[in-house]
């Protein structure tokens, strides 16, 4: 038994959960649908990692030594 599977790094993570889905049983129309809404994930994940870098960017200038 792997220690992962004992001690997960975070219960029930939906990703983990997504990768470990078996895919056969699926459409081709299903799967274009579970692409399309990865590919909207992405854009949301890097829309959200903008903005931090941002708030980040505005609170090192704030808090800048002179």
């Amino acid at each position: 038994m792997d220690l992962d599977d004992l001690f997960p790094s975070k219960p029930g993570d939906p990703l983990t959960e997504l990768v470990k889905q078996d895919l056969g049983p699926l459409s081709q129309d299903e799967l274009a649908g579970r692409i399309e809404a990865m590919k909207c994930e992405i854009v949301r994940v890097e829309a959200h990692i903008t903005a931090v870098d941002k708030h980040r960017s505005a609170a090192d200038e704030l808090f800048k030594r002179s």
